[in-house]
């Protein structure tokens, strides 16, 4: 578990800065990226469960290829 620190950052037990959870919702980020975002994915959807079964290493990743259109192939191709 981690703890509140310095500037209400949460640390690891060994004292690390805890990286970003993946639980902001698909519909949240359409609220940023617009409604086809992620299209075929429910805005119920964990980012960490999206970026899992596209096969995507980060949010980073995940916007590029919406934003170069290879999104929608990723999804129709994960689908199946």
């Amino acid at each position: 578990m981690s703890k509140a620190g310095l500037d209400n950052r949460h640390r690891n037990h060994d004292g690390e800065i805890s990286h970003k959870h993946g639980n902001t919702l698909i519909g949240t980020l359409r609220k940023i990226y617009g409604q086809s975002f992620a299209a075929g994915y429910p805005a119920t959807e964990k980012l960490s469960e999206v970026l899992l079964r596209l096969n995507e290493t980060s949010l980073s990743q995940l916007r590029r290829d919406y934003e170069t259109g290879h999104l929608a192939h990723k999804i129709t191709r994960s689908s199946k």
